[in-house]
This record gives structure tokens, C-alpha cells and sequence, in this order.
């Protein structure tokens, strides 16, 4: 008993040492007594942007600064990651410096796609594997007469594509190396398109391209006005490892080639068709029942009501679906789909402003499929109010992700408080979720910071909970920063809850 004494009474001395401000000064510890190891890792934590900063501050955080170790994954493009490289020679010193072997991810603007650079980056950097290539701003492409090198080693390379600047040149110069490719990005200018154009150019040869990439297991043609079913036929003569298609927003796409897509792919688990032209009479002639799909998106289409029906009936193993905006989807569709028994697989539903969908028809399917779903998205429906909500929520007790409310104006009040007291009660696992409700909707009391508490407090694995911008808003995000997840609470102006998040493909198909 008196050594453990004499271990307390030694301890206790040490700490009044430690906190007397006339101690011996060897005693106290600043952030330039850690060893270097401890710095770079506290430096991966931080942006590329104020990396560069903290390099300004002395010798010693500059040699860590320019460790190669820091420069993994490197985006060029200041609109994206800030960083702004001067000159080409500049870039040319950086990547035989401080890039190296240890580059995997590289984002070149425009003006820094040149033959010299490209150069470069084959011969210093052997273990590039992944490349974005931006020409979407571009009026006028560098010359590429002279390029005889480029990565061999690509596994995912994503490019931007210009309105109006023919690409034919330049890739001609890269199909002998991209062969390996497992991962192709294509990004049109879908946002910047007007309704009427006067031209549509095809800046890229798809039908080449796709002669130089047999190995593709994902292929994003992303808002490229110029895709059509053409293309899609001609990606599934030669990538026999396709598992997975997106054209989201080609507007021409109307699924003349799906029926050929169906038999040639017999690895497609994941097709995005957001936003396209399909016709009816085109989708139901595929061979549904013979595919291995496990995730479909067919928002924003004009499928009929028969095609819905026959298509998702014959579907035999489908995880995922996105059909919102459509105007044939109805509870005819839902309740056909449950009679048919191939909704034993179902993990997500996204019905997003499907107006032609009832609240008796939708508790009914609900009823059946909602414990087993991990996303259930029931935005943009007026009528589906909070009344709804708090018979639904207890039959969605495995949900990840919940989507809810509309921006629209609504006749009734949304009582938040009692919303949130039901999530919380049985939603444990919850990790996304977004109420677009307007704010004047939004009625809640004095007690509601203890309905966010309780929230809080239940729904640890909550990550992202999206808010139009008001006042309840700002309730819930400073009882968040106040519990230290600042990160939590955001607004609907700059984010959007999605369940793409639990497509299996999701982190082959992110892009800038």
C-alpha cells in the first residue's frame, strides 16, 4: 500500500512540474518537437492548397510539404482543388520533383495537356493509374503531331469533352496505350446545351475508341448530345466485361440496341438510363428475364405504364431502382411488381415526383418491401406528407438512406418534431438523410432541440442531413457544431441526398 502511495505522490509531482509556468522549458512540447513520420501524417489530413501554405512557414514543414508520399492524387484544375500551375515548365520540374513513382491520380486542365507532358508524366511516373483530361473549356487543342509516349498503366481515365473541338486528332495518338483500361469517362456539355441546337458535333469516334478498349468493365457516357444507340451497340460488340452502362442525360439513347445490349453483356449487372429518350416498344422487346441486372434508373423517361409493368415483372433479381418522374408509374405498376415475387432482392427505391402514386398504394408495397430496404426515396409528391412518413418509418428499420418533402408550398404544416422523434425511434442505422420540405412548412416548438437530441444521440452513424436553408435549419446545425459534427448539417442549395450511394460501382463512377 505505501509503494502505491509513493507512485501517486511521485505522479502528482511530475504533473505540477509539468503545468508550473516555471518549469524547466526541456518539459514542454510544441508541435516542433514531433517527430517528422507524425507530421506528414497529420499533413495527409489536409488539402494540396494549404499544404503549399504551411510550406512557407520553414525549412522543415517544406522538405515535409514536398514529400512525394503527399502527392498521390493531384488535381491541377484550380476551379476544383485551387491549385494553379504557372507555366508548363513549372509542371514539367514538379513532376520529375515532387510526383514521381508514388503518383496513382492526376486532373490536367486544358492548357496543361501537352505532348511534353504527357511525356513526362509516362516516363516519370510509372504507377499512374487513373487520369482526367479536361478539354471542356477548350477552343483550340494543343499540337499532338509529335506525341510518341503516354501512361500505360491507366485503369481509369475520365475526359472532358469540348463543344466544338474535334478530339480525333489526340486520341488517334493514345489508342495504342489505353488498351488496359478498365474504367472510361466521357463528360458532354449537357449543362451548358441549349434546346435548340443548330449542330450537333461528334467531337469523339466512339466506334474507334471502343476498338482500343476491350477490357472496360464501366463505361459513363455522361450528357453527350451526340450518343445515340449506335454507340451503345458498339461498346457491347467488343467490352464483353461490362458490368456497367451509364448514359445518363443522351438524350437520343431511345433503346433500339437494348435488346442486343441484353444478350451480348452477360456480365451488365447496372444500367443508368436518367433522362434519356426510351421508347416503349424498344424496351420490351429485351430479354429482361434472361438478364443478370441488378440496378436500373429509368428516371425522367416516358415509359408507358405497360412497359413498366412488363419489364420490372421480368426483372428476376433487381436490387436497385430509380423510376421517378415518370408519369406511367402508378399503383398498378407497384402492385404487380409485389404479386409478381421478383421483389424478394429489393434493397433500394427511388420514386421521385411520381404524382400518379397514392398513399394507400404506396403503404401497401411498403408494407411487404419496406424491411428489407436500405434506401428509400419519396421526394417531390405534395401529397405524401408527414402523416404518411410516421406509418411508413417503422417499417423502414434497416434504411440507410431516407429522402422526403418537396420544395413545393404546401396547404399543410409539416410538424417536424414528432418527424424526427419517429426517425430516431427506428431508424438506428441511418446515415443520410433529407427533408426538402420549404422552411414555411416547417412547424416546430421550443422542444424541438430535445426531438434533435434524441436524433442525435440515437442515429450515431448519421453522416449528412440536408435542410432547405431557414430556420430550422440553423436550429439543427448549431445543435450538431455543438456536439462537435460539424460536418452533419447541410443545405439543399449545395447538396442532394442521393442512393447512388449503394450502387456497386458507385466509386468507379465518381467524377469532377
Amino acid at each position: 500500500m505505501d509503494n502505491w502511495n509513493v507512485l501517486a505522490a511521485q505522479t502528482s509531482s511530475q504533473a505540477i512540474g509539468r503545468d508550473d509556468p516555471g518549469a524547466a522549458g526541456k518539459t514542454r512540447l510544441t508541435i516542433e518537437k514531433l517527430p517528422d513520420k507524425v507530421l506528414l501524417h497529420i499533413f495527409s489530413y489536409l488539402s494540396h492548397r494549404e499544404i503549399c501554405r504551411l510550406a512557407r512557414i520553414c525549412r522543415r514543414w517544406r522538405q515535409i510539404a514536398y514529400d512525394t508520399r503527399l502527392w498521390k492524387n493531384v488535381s491541377l484544375r484550380p476551379e476544383v482543388s485551387g491549385l494553379h500551375v504557372g507555366s508548363l515548365e513549372m509542371l514539367l520540374q514538379l513532376i520529375s520533383v515532387r510526383f514521381g513513382p508514388t503518383l496513382r491520380y492526376i486532373e490536367l486542365p486544358i492548357e496543361l495537356i501537352t505532348h511534353t507532358v504527357l511525356h513526362e508524366l509516362s516516363a516519370k511516373c510509372p504507377n499512374l493509374t487513373h487520369m482526367l483530361l479536361d478539354f471542356s473549356t477548350a477552343m483550340q487543342l494543343h499540337d499532338f503531331s509529335e506525341m510518341q509516349a503516354f501512361p500505360t498503366k491507366l485503369r481509369y481515365m475520365c475526359i472532358c469533352l469540348s463543344e466544338v473541338i474535334f478530339m480525333e486528332g489526340f486520341m488517334r495518338k493514345i489508342y495504342n496505350f489505353i488498351n488496359g483500361l478498365e474504367v472510361l469517362h466521357l463528360i458532354g456539355t449537357y449543362e451548358k446545351c441549349e434546346e435548340e441546337e443548330e449542330e450537333i458535333y461528334e467531337v469523339i469516334n466512339v466506334h474507334k475508341l471502343k476498338s482500343a478498349t476491350p477490357n472496360l468493365r464501366v463505361i459513363n457516357l455522361y450528357g453527350i448530345n451526340f450518343i445515340d444507340d449506335s454507340h451503345i451497340d458498339a461498346f457491347s460488340s467488343n467490352c464483353i466485361q461490362l458490368e456497367c452502362l451509364a448514359v445518363n442525360f443522351c438524350n437520343k439513347v431511345t433503346g433500339s440496341t437494348l435488346k442486343t445490349l441484353i444478350q451480348r453483356s452477360k456480365r451488365l449487372t447496372c444500367l443508368l438510363m436518367n433522362g434519356t429518350s426510351l421508347k416503349s416498344e424498344f424496351v420490351m422487346q429485351a430479354e429482361w428475364d434472361k438478364c443478370a441486372l441488378q440496378e436500373l434508373d429509368i428516371t425522367a423517361t416516358d415509359l408507358s405504364t405497360e412497359c413498366l409493368v412488363d419489364m420490372l415483372t421480368r426483372i428476376p433479381s433487381l436490387k436497385f431502382l430509380s423510376a421517378g418522374q415518370i408519369n406511367g408509374f402508378n399503383d398498378s405498376v407497384l402492385k404487380q411488381w409485389v404479386e409478381s415475387g421478383v421483389t424478394r432482392s429489393l434493397i433500394s427505391l427511388d420514386l421521385d415526383s411520381s404524382d400518379n402514386i397514392t398513399d394507400e398504394g404506396l403503404l401497401k408495397f411498403l408494407q411487404r418491401q419496406g424491411h428489407q430496404l436500405s434506401a428509400c426515396c419519396l421526394s417531390g409528391m405534395p401529397h405524401i406528407t408527414d402523416q404518411l412518413w410516421m406509418s411508413i418509418l417503422p417499417l423502414l428499420g434497416n434504411c440507410k438512406i431516407i429522402v422526403m418533402g418537396t420544395a413545393e408550398k404546401l396547404g399543410v404544416n409539416i410538424h417536424v418534431d414528432q418527424l424526427m422523434d419517429t426517425i430516431a425511434s427506428n431508424c438506428g442505422n441511418l446515415e443520410r438523410l433529407e427533408l426538402r420540405w420549404d422552411p414555411d412548412n416547417l412547424r416546430f416548438s421550443d422542444k424541438s432541440q430535445k426531438a434533435i437530441d434524441i436524433l442525435r444521440v440515437k442515429c450515431l452513424k448519421l453522416r449528412c442531413m440536408v435542410l432547405s436553408d431557414g430556420r430550422y435549419y440553423e436550429t439543427v446545425k448549431a445543435n450538431f457544431e455543438r456536439a462537435d459534427r460539424i460536418t452533419v448539417v447541410r443545405t439543399t442549395t449545395c447538396c442532394r441526398v442521393s442512393p447512388y450511394h449503394l450502387l456497386r460501382n458507385y466509386n468507379d463512377l465518381i467524377f469532377n
